[in-house]
């Protein structure tokens, strides 16, 4: 996506006096934006955010490592519910850690009606790094969720608010009816949110409930209601969101398309340049004279980690801006350390480089690929790897002829993808995007044989600068260092 910005501003200003963060950190991958990083930009005063990406499978594997340093377990301790931690803790900790080439325990899919200890291990996982993210310091912290994958929103959002988070944003969809959920949740009451189901015909039951007080009880206290921020790309989208939400939308953060992970596909027909990537035009472009006068607080995002950047946002009348590939190079992201130092070597270089790539995803959006040898960016390492869709974040729901509901993953085998109504042609060029992601945090899978899932590192265009970041002499940087960097051009009111 592009922008348009406004030729003139009668009284540009860097200086702000808000309760609003000037920088957002991006909630990136599954991991990346772990509750370490959060909690060292929430110390900052700015917002820290945590991905709240496969957090149930995320839990189950660092406790099935071991739990190094005791957090998930500090965190089980604190869950107001102590019987449904302990659940948890004793399915998947494993003292000392498995050993290193055995496989993880895989849990079930997510589906549209989930079973109770799914739902559990959703609560408690989405619980403890929320938990995690605000020890220690009074600030605000965040989650961010993918509209996308829908049958884990409702018990998901509630482990976060059981711990205090302050915001939720959400993306890759239109999520009009989130608003009302958190208005429900917050009174403990019961909600529901429907799933998109491909084929669903009237009459169809497409909803997935839940009822809090099943898992919690009837003396759980009212929870405070998280403010909500849509991620949105366009002046359209932001109009749906503020005027056909069922609740408050409290802001926008209008995500550019050289933002990391998924983006939004360009408007109309796709096309692709000579290398392959979509071509975005005219009609991808924000208005931002117009998102101003829309009058709800906005954060812009996708090429604005950069000082210069941060205040050319505020001189146009934003709120501040989001910030997500500087920060998954800090030392505190979840990304792994060998993937960090070679990339940032290949910046240092001038060798860094993201692919756009249309097919990658499961989903159909174009998804940013950085580009690594020995990761599943290589074509090597993606033709050696067998077909696996295990985890199954990304799939879709279908309605099978007998009026069922199905799911299918255009990253599983071709063969099977077909059975279940999908196409080859829609097939080709996927890639495991959910097993990719874990491994991008060191919990990749081990298979028989020997073999491990490799990481599949995404990035925004903005790896190429993450060397500006560098204190002088030093190999690598902390969140700090990135917020410091960042508030360089801006004056603070007191």
């Amino acid at each position: 996506m592009q922008i348009s910005i406004p030729q003139e501003n009668s009284t540009p200003s860097t200086t702000q006096k808000s309760t609003l963060p000037i920088i957002i950190q991006g909630g990136m991958g599954a991991g990346v934006s772990s509750w370490q990083l959060a909690n060292a930009v929430s110390r900052t005063g700015q917002l820290g955010v945590v991905s709240g990406t496969a957090l149930d499978e995320i839990l189950s594997r660092r406790l099935q490592m071991g739990d190094p340093g005791g957090h998930m377990r500090r965190a089980l301790d604190a869950f107001p519910i102590p019987a449904m931690a302990e659940r948890v803790r004793n399915k998947y900790f494993i003292e000392g850690g498995k050993d290193e080439r055995a496989p993880f325990l895989v849990n079930p899919s997510l589906v549209k009606d989930n079973p109770p200890a799914l739902v559990e291990l959703c609560i408690v996982a989405n619980f403890v790094e929320v938990w995690l993210a605000r020890e220690g310091h009074n600030n605000p912290v965040g989650i961010n969720y993918l509209e996308k994958i829908q049958m884990a929103h409702l018990p998901c959002i509630y482990g976060a608010m059981l711990a205090g988070v302050e915001y939720v944003l959400m993306g890759a969809g239109i999520p009009l009816k989130i608003p009302g959920v958190l208005d429900k949740l917050a009174l403990n009451e019961p909600v529901e949110y429907e799933l998109h189901i491909i084929g669903a015909q009237p009459g169809d039951d497409n909803m997935m409930r839940f009822n809090p007080r099943e898992y919690v009880g009837e003396s759980m206290p009212p929870l405070t209601r998280p403010k909500f921020l849509a991620i949105i790309s366009s002046n359209t989208l932001a109009v749906t969101m503020l005027k056909r939400a069922n609740g408050k939308v409290d802001g926008l953060i209008v995500e550019m398309q050289t933002a990391g992970g998924h983006n939004a596909p360009p408007r109309g027909k796709m096309q692709l340049s000579e290398r392959g990537e979509p071509i975005y035009g005219e009609r991808d472009t924000v208005d931002l004279v117009k998102m101003a006068e829309l009058g709800a607080p906005f954060w812009l995002a996708g090429g604005y980690g950069h000082p210069d950047k941060v205040r050319e946002a505020l001189e146009v009348g934003a709120a501040g801006v989001q910030v997500g590939t500087a920060f998954a190079f800090a030392d505190e992201s979840g990304l792994r350390l060998d993937y960090k130092q070679r990339l940032m070597q290949k910046a240092i270089a001038g060798e860094a480089d993201v692919f756009t790539d249309p097919l990658a995803s499961p989903t159909g959006f174009p998804f940013k690929v950085a580009l690594l040898e020995g990761t599943a960016s290589d074509a090597k390492v993606i033709s050696a790897r067998p077909r696996i869709c295990d985890l199954g974040y990304l799939r879709e729901a279908y309605r099978t002829p007998e009026g069922t509901v199905g799911y299918r993953c255009a990253s599983e085998p071709v063969t099977l993808y077909v059975s279940k109504g999908g196409t080859a042609e829609d097939a080709q060029g996927r890639k495991c995007v959910c097993n990719g992601l874990l491994a991008n945090i060191g919990l990749q899978q081990h298979r028989n044989g020997g073999r491990e899932e490799q990481g599949l590192i995404t990035a925004g265009d903005d790896l190429t600068t993450v060397p500006d970041f560098l204190p002088p002499g030093a190999t690598h940087y902390s969140a700090e260092d990135v917020i410091s960097a960042l508030m360089a051009h801006v004056e603070v009111a007191v």
